[in-house]
């Protein structure tokens, strides 16, 4: 029977992890220089406009053919079920209009088609200052196609029996991953891809340790705020109810990134002298994609020690680019990857009853381990060829000098700031 109550969840927070990817465009926005502002904005709402359309024709038949409900499969599915599949049945959404348990199946591909959307837009940040936006709208293309839509069937495509357990669905699923709302299939997957990028495109035009300032700090914190405001949809709606789980979400994804802002300026206060607020609001970037995975697994005080430790630990990271020398521009690695990597293998260790620190012992710790790096090295792999390709044929970086002088103007025709004088 349909439940009105959790059909308005869903889709409520829906809307709200939509509402991320602007606010990633702000993140992302006021972390480049002053002309790149529009440039890099655009990356993340190019991301809107593609992959919304590729999830609604194709994206969804692909990731859930087989059904979280286990209501959606036809005799026409094509694959191998668990791995890679697509239902013909499904293109455009036409079949699952009027489908309906406790929640319209509508409802559900809504909620999921945002996820796709904000994975995609995060990869940007690790080609910032230099990319072309044709060449960056190809990739998210082809990449979405082969790449995230395939990991989300293997992350977050199943059937749970009376037991509770894992009864079809997606590979990785089946095995056990615990990975509530997209550790592995969004920051794993997206960091992965985003240092793939890094590599294709190269470092940036003077790359050095301090050689480029955030512009627009209030921009950063704008950002952070608005996507801390749409990650309590993104891991509190992955219950798909408004229960005692969601809850346990919601706070948790409350609790660790405080604590991983106040991780994270601790490092910076004793690497620099001084906490920053692009230190602050990175902090909190990096506790929610530690805590995605993990929300419904911990208690809230093993969240904070989480985000303290997620906080701690990024902030070392960020500097890895500089030691091994590739311009991930925007930190993505430093944050999403590394990140999505310390909350999926934290649950191995501290989640409620399987976790080895209450006696699970090594199994829980194994498959997680397992799924993160399968994650990492198919996105990896698959992002390095597609990026690659992209750029010995039609170019994905643009030219020095349009890098230099900043590529709004060459690349969209505009400004993102303009004086008053300038406007006579």
């Amino acid at each position: 029977m349909l439940d009105q109550g959790n059909t308005a969840f869903i889709l409520i927070t829906a809307a709200m992890v939509l509402l991320m990817t602007p606010g990633l465009a702000f993140f992302y926005g006021g972390l480049v220089k002053a002309k790149s502002v529009i440039s890099m904005m655009m990356l993340s709402f190019g991301a809107i406009g593609l992959i919304a359309v590729l999830w609604v024709l194709y994206g969804y038949s692909i990731a859930f053919s087989n059904g979280p409900t286990g209501s959606n499969g036809t005799d026409t599915f094509i694959g191998i079920d668990g791995f890679l599949g697509f239902d013909p049945a499904m293109f455009g959404l036409n079949s699952l209009i009027g489908q309906e348990a406790a929640f319209p199946q509508l409802a559900f591909a809504a909620f999921q088609a945002t996820f796709a959307i904000i994975t995609v837009a995060l990869i940007s940040g690790a080609i910032a200052d230099r990319a072309k936006f044709g060449a960056w709208m190809v990739f998210a293309g082809v990449w979405a196609t082969i790449v995230y839509f395939p990991v989300a069937s293997w992350v977050f495509n199943f059937t749970l029996g009376k037991d509770g357990s894992v009864v079809d669905g997606g590979w990785l699923a089946g095995l056990g991953l615990i990975d509530f709302a997209g550790g592995t299939a969004v920051h794993i997957n997206a960091g992965s891809a985003g240092l793939a990028l890094a590599l294709v495109l190269g470092r940036r035009v003077g790359f050095a340790k301090g050689a480029y300032k955030p512009h627009n700090p209030p921009f950063v914190m704008l950002g952070a705020g608005l996507l801390w405001f749409g990650w309590f949809g993104f891991n509190a709606g992955s219950e798909l109810a408004a229960d005692g789980v969601a809850a346990l979400a919601f706070v948790n994804t409350l609790a660790a990134p405080a604590a991983a802002v106040l991780g994270w300026l601790i490092v910076e206060k004793v690497k620099d002298g001084k906490a920053t607020s692009v230190g602050a609001a990175s902090g909190a970037v990096a506790g929610l994609v530690a805590i995605t995975p993990a929300c419904a697994a911990l208690t809230p005080f093993w969240a904070i020690v989480l985000g303290i430790l997620t906080g701690a630990i990024c902030a070392i990271a960020i500097d890895l680019k500089f030691k091994l020398g590739f311009d991930d521009s925007l930190d993505v690695v430093g944050v999403h990857l590394v990140g999505g990597l310390v909350g999926t293998l934290y649950i191995g260790f501290f989640a409620n009853d399987v976790g080895l620190a209450f006696g699970g012992g090594f199994h829980q710790l194994g498959v997680q381990a397992l799924a993160a790096v399968v994650v990492m090295v198919y996105s990896f792999a698959f992002a390095f060829v597609i990026g690659l390709v992209i750029e010995k044929t039609m170019g994905f970086r643009v030219t020095s000098e349009d890098e230099v002088a900043g590529i709004d103007t060459a690349v969209h025709g505009e400004e993102g700031y303009v004086l008053l004088d300038e406007r006579a």
